[in-house]
């Protein structure tokens, strides 16, 4: 069960109403990040700014973000899989943009202040059902396959 965190925001007049979400789009997202979380972890928060889930997959802590539901709006995944500095850093670059070419799918690493992530994001026109669930599923994949890996090979520095 995701546990919802919305913030009151029914007297802005930028707020999303359930008239405006098409609940066709967050219920995907819901159903697939259920089947995926471990142990209750799953969390919601409802912003004028849409909606930003949050759950735990194996080792990794992964979100999802939904900025509305109008063709130009975005899903975007994202899962922190290490953490810079580290050791060898140049060489650690080469492997994830190696990686990129070949192993990642419709995601990507890259990095997010002081973290490596993978992550994908993907225009709401046109998106189904599938691809909701592929890029979450392999953002919180790869995410966790590969953290405990690169956090070996890649020390702190």
């Amino acid at each position: 069960m995701i546990q919802d965190t919305a913030q009151d925001t029914s007297s802005s007049p930028n707020t999303i109403s359930s008239r405006d979400i098409s609940f066709s789009v967050v219920d995907v997202i819901e159903t697939v990040i259920a089947s995926l979380e471990d142990g209750g972890s799953a969390m919601v928060n409802r912003t004028n700014e849409g909606y930003l889930w949050t759950f735990r997959y194996g080792s990794v802590d992964v979100f999802v973000q939904l900025t509305g539901t109008t063709d130009e709006d975005t899903l975007m995944v994202w899962s922190s899989v290490l953490t810079l500095p580290v050791q060898n850093e140049a060489q650690l670059m080469r492997m994830l943009l190696e990686m990129n070419w070949a192993d990642t799918f419709e995601s990507r690493f890259c990095i997010l202040g002081d973290d490596v992530v993978i992550s994908t994001t993907r225009m709401v026109a046109e998106l189904s059902a599938g691809e909701i669930s592929r890029n979450i599923t392999v953002v919180a994949t790869i995410a966790d396959e590969q953290d405990d890996r690169l956090a070996a090979q890649f020390p702190r520095a």
